[in-house]
């Protein structure tokens, strides 16, 4: 690109960056050397490279989850299914946020970008989505304890994710399917290429999705604290083990929904108040946490499960012997 600056006495343009100097930059005749006009790179903006190593994290993390769970045959009950799905969501979104941050800064492209940012959507939409079967099934372990170890719930969780993943799938095809905004830039959303409409169908189905969860939660809770306070009916005092079991249940309920919350709302709101014309920053600020959610979801749902600490105590130290038998814990115990 060529800076018009002035025109000198031959009546040609002088720029910078060009193939001409300006005038006073000729001194007998002779123009500087190309290496005094040669444009600076471009910057690469730190937003994106945050972006990138969030998505580093959340892939090594979640790869990890997904190999124990593949390779450990005796995690095959719904529930380590369910984490197995929000694991290989939350590895795909990651791989994503990579993906993404190479194509802008290495081959930037409209066709290309319209991939990587579907990809991103049907990553996330199932991250979000394996959340809710991970919520539904906790609530089925509580409300349906003496039949869930059966093989109809295992059926039922595989319904739950083709479900899940199909829905999701969808979502993420819709922009390389021709719903975006690259013919018409006035009906982008705040993250391009994506149209208006088709965010604020995303983030209206994620605030859905998020009062299903508080719901389904809230039930929970009252169920822990009603069999809670059966069990202080029948020994006629509350002890103190039950009173700790019943804190940290609602406590964990509490962690789980309020990271949830406070990863997603941000952005899920911004995406429907925000124009396209407002600067970046508010949607990368509001974005970056979004992806923290995905990097928080393994320590909540994977690392702090016993039967999965066991797998990784096998796997990096040998302590326990590889056939030694263990009672898979229902969703609720988790």
């Amino acid at each position: 690109p060529c800076v018009l600056l002035s025109v000198n006495d031959f009546g040609i343009c002088a720029c910078f960056g060009g193939r001409l100097s300006p005038p006073w930059a000729r001194a007998n005749g002779s123009a500087l050397p190309l290496s005094a006009a040669r444009p600076d790179p471009l910057p690469v903006n730190p937003w994106d490279v945050m972006l990138c190593l969030s998505g580093a994290v959340i892939a090594c993390e979640n790869a990890l989850v997904v190999a124990i769970i593949f390779y450990t045959p005796s995690l095959r009950a719904p529930t380590f299914v369910l984490i197995g799905s929000l694991a290989t969501a939350d590895l795909l979104a990651g791989v994503g946020l990579i993906l993404n941050f190479a194509v802008q800064h290495v081959s930037p492209s409209d066709t290309v970008s319209l991939v990587t940012v579907g990809f991103l959507v049907a990553s996330f939409a199932a991250s979000v989505s394996s959340l809710l079967a991970i919520t539904v099934d906790r609530y089925f372990s509580l409300y349906h304890a003496l039949t869930y170890f059966s093989e109809k719930t295992l059926q039922c969780a595989h319904l739950m994710l083709a479900g899940t993943w199909g829905v999701s799938v969808c979502l993420g095809l819709l922009p390389v399917l021709g719903w975006n905004c690259l013919a018409e830039p006035s009906s982008c959303s705040i993250v391009r290429p994506l149209a208006r409409k088709h965010v604020t169908l995303l983030a209206a189905a994620f605030l859905v999705v998020f009062a299903l969860m508080l719901s389904l939660y809230v039930q929970i809770c009252k169920v822990v604290c009603r069999h809670a306070h059966q069990i202080a009916l029948q020994r006629h005092f509350f002890s103190p083990p039950h009173l700790v079991a019943t804190k940290k249940g609602v406590s964990t309920l509490a962690i789980i929904l309020g990271t949830f919350g406070a990863s997603w709302l941000p952005f899920a709101i911004y995406c429907l108040v925000g124009e396209r014309e407002y600067p970046p920053v508010y949607t990368y600020a509001t974005l970056l946490p979004a992806t923290y959610n995905s990097m928080i979801n393994p320590i909540i749902y994977a690392y702090r499960n016993a039967e999965i600490q066991r797998a990784l105590a096998v796997l990096f130290c040998g302590c326990f012997q590889a056939g030694a038998g263990y009672r898979s814990r229902s969703p609720s115990e988790v």
